[in-house]
């Protein structure tokens, strides 16, 4: 296959300079040490001494479709029903600039005729052809052999250069070639910006010498916070080599600096073993953030319960019963509707958040707002409020036609439902008929707001003044109004009132034909306890969007 060159560079102290971000090699002993014979991934010979190797519950009915688990919530309902698929390009060896990626090291001759020949400016060369190299997967010694050529041929190694090559050493495993090239860069440059600090974190942290990236990670808080992967990198690697006690360290400040860990981060920690009421909390924020983690993770978190001493742990794989109840143990679990005390919690924080935000009046007026409170307190309590709306355009060109037929299927079901629309539904048009706009609030009770205003603080507000029994019925998810409460409880809480009360119409309707709602779970899909028992949801290969749970359990249960 041709001959593997191993690039060496002794770097003599007084020879080494840097300015405007190249190293120059004054007095430099450079190498080209052929290695054939040496197949690509057997470990070479250890450099000489002193050489420095660069490698571097429901109160009323609700007619509903047994649609389970097609529920707009349950995960992977999106992806199918918008039906977009990812596509996955094959990287080209040809970069956009003409270079081709070679198969094999070269000799410092052929890379001067890949120099002469390239398309691109001869002074980029060597930072283009690295880039493509990683971008393809090359072998690492293709990529010394360009760095022996570039110091024969220049005498100077640029910082950019040294970092692309850096990321083909992580991203590759060579963890001890990278660390050669932080010994390089550290010494020949006065600071390392956050790639490079990054990618140097991850490489030692996979190593023994993991301790070596506290000091980098100090560096990096003086200008810029880490992220969660340089601190799940670190705790990695420190309980990966026995050292519990600073990855705890490290987790809780992770939580201080209000980041989410990682899901390798808890994997870690459980595979770790060993403080378990350290580990229950973990299992607790999962709950009270609304986590659900990946199948490896729950795999972690299995196989540590059995492993606890004097326990009886059984773990399964399982699915729940559309009526709430786990197919593993037969335990019924916890109830999606939320308790008086919860609602009570809920209903203050959406009136302060959402409905009296500080952007309410740039959703509405204050004495709009005012006269639909009046309004609402002038009505009986609704069982159904419509976003009149958003129902329907479900069917354009019919939009009227389409909301009677809502109307007519709650009514017929003994419902008192409000529609909530926008004065322009009133101007008879051909997608809203006049006759039909007349029954619609014959039938229900109706408020119609400005054309400018929007109408989901109307929608939130009249659901949650008629009490836990009201729903709404709208296609929309809700996921700004989300995002606009204070903490993490008040979200979870919100996401659970509106799995309990969203009605979403289920599939097409047609023109003669009733409307079906799709069912509402009735349990929440949230990690729980009964002391002598967890359900964890958890995704399985799913693509789940944010605001959908997942089908798939794991059920412990300690047997005595």
């Amino acid at each position: 296959m041709g001959a593997t060159f191993l690039f060496q560079a002794r770097l003599c102290l007084y020879g080494l300079s840097q300015s405007s971000g190249i190293i120059h090699l004054g007095k430099m002993c450079v190498r080209t040490m052929c290695t054939k014979g040496i197949k690509p991934g057997e470990r070479k010979s250890p450099p000489r001494k002193n050489d420095t190797t660069i490698r571097q519950t429901e109160s009323f009915k609700v007619r509903q479709m047994p649609s389970f688990p097609t529920s707009v919530f349950a995960a992977g309902n999106a992806k199918r029903t918008t039906e977009m698929l990812k596509r996955k390009t094959a990287l080209c060896l040809v970069c956009p600039d003409g270079l081709v990626a070679p198969d094999r090291p070269l000799s410092p001759t052929e890379w001067k005729k890949q120099l002469e020949e390239a398309p691109c400016s001869p002074e980029r060369f060597d930072v283009h052809m690295m880039t493509l190299l990683f971008k393809t997967g090359a072998e690492l010694d293709i990529a010394k052999s360009l760095l022996t050529f570039v110091a024969l041929e220049t005498g100077t190694m640029s910082y950019q250069l040294l970092l692309q090559y850096l990321t083909l050493c992580v991203k590759g495993g060579h963890d001890a070639e990278a660390l050669d090239c932080y010994q390089i860069m550290r010494g020949a440059f006065p600071a390392l910006e956050t790639g490079a600090s990054s990618l140097f974190i991850k490489a030692f942290s996979r190593t023994e010498s993991w301790r070596e990236a506290l000091p980098i990670l100090r560096d990096m808080k003086k200008v810029i916070a880490p992220s969660t992967r340089n601190y799940s990198d670190i705790i990695s690697g420190a309980l990966l080599h026995g050292a519990a006690a600073p990855a705890w360290q490290l987790y809780d400040e992770v939580l201080g600096e209000g980041l989410t860990p990682l899901p390798d981060t808890w994997r870690a920690l459980f595979e770790g073993g060993a403080r378990g009421e350290r580990l229950l909390g973990v299992l607790g924020y999962m709950r009270d953030n609304q986590v659900y983690p990946e199948r490896n993770l729950a795999d972690a978190i299995k196989t540590w319960f059995h492993s606890l001493p004097g326990h009886h742990w059984r773990g399964e794989w399982t699915t729940v019963s559309p009526k709430g109840v786990c197919k593993g143990c037969g335990s019924e679990l916890e109830s999606i509707q939320l308790t008086p005390e919860e609602y009570t919690h809920l209903e203050a924080r959406v009136m302060a958040d959402i409905i009296q935000g500080k952007d309410v009046f740039q959703k509405t007026t204050a004495e709009e707002l005012e006269s639909f409170k009046a309004f609402v307190k002038r009505k009986p309590v609704f069982d159904v409020v419509v976003d009149g709306l958003n129902v329907a355009n479900i069917v354009k060109g019919r939009q009227s036609e389409m909301l009677l037929a809502v109307v007519c299927e709650l009514e017929r079901q003994g419902l008192t439902s409000l529609v909530l629309g926008r004065k322009h539904m009133l101007r008879p048009s051909a997608s809203w008929d006049r006759r039909n706009m007349g029954l619609i609030q014959k039938k229900a009770h109706c408020f119609f707001t400005e054309n400018t205003s929007e109408d989901d603080p109307f929608l939130l507000y009249a659901t949650l003044h008629s009490g836990n029994h009201c729903r709404f019925l709208s296609r929309d998810l809700m996921r700004d109004h989300k995002a606009c409460l204070p903490d993490a409880l008040t979200r979870r809480l919100f996401f659970k009132w509106q799995r309990g009360h969203q009605l979403v119409i289920h599939g097409t309707v047609a023109q003669g034909r009733r409307v079906g709602f799709q069912m509402i779970s009735p349990y929440d899909t949230i990690v729980q306890s009964t002391g002598v028992s967890w359900h964890v949801p958890y995704d399985d290969s799913v693509d789940r969007s944010s605001y959908e749970v997942p089908q798939s359990w794991l059920c412990l249960t300690n047997k005595p």
